[in-house]
């Protein structure tokens, strides 16, 4: 985990406590949730993707299109909402997402969404909440 100071903060033990053992391995542990097993993937609704961390708006559902995946795919996120870091392992080099209130990991972004960003945000859904408009 990022070792900078989030502007939320909890410790182990409350992330233990408040997270799933699946959301707790994904967002504190940095790990991926099994392509086609998250219930946002096929969500179409009007609303809000936030973190579950903390509740931060992350991404609108205008920008969430199908990527073929198998993990919610975002073109664009929420100003400011997204950090990243470079991601070394399993022998690649990624560009990681975090929340930037939290530092939760949420998942990668890669170079070959769609126009106008070009953009894939491949989210573990999670590590998200949806709010319908």
């Amino acid at each position: 985990m990022d070792q900078r100071i989030f502007p939320v903060t909890r410790s182990e033990a409350e992330w233990r406590e408040m997270l799933t053992p699946e959301q707790y391995a994904v967002m504190r542990g940095h790990g991926t949730e099994r392509p086609g097993s998250c219930a946002l993937l096929n969500e179409k609704r009007a609303g809000t993707f936030s973190c579950v961390g903390c509740g931060q708006r992350l991404f609108v559902a205008t920008r969430k299109f199908e990527s073929g995946t198998g993990w919610p795919s975002f073109d664009t996120p929420v100003e400011g909402a997204i950090e990243e870091t470079v991601d070394r392992s399993h022998g690649m080099v990624r560009t990681e997402v975090h929340c930037s209130q939290c530092g939760s990991h949420l998942g990668h972004v890669f170079p070959d969404g769609p126009p106008p960003t070009g953009l894939r945000y491949c989210i573990n859904g999670v590590a998200l909440d949806f709010e319908p408009e």
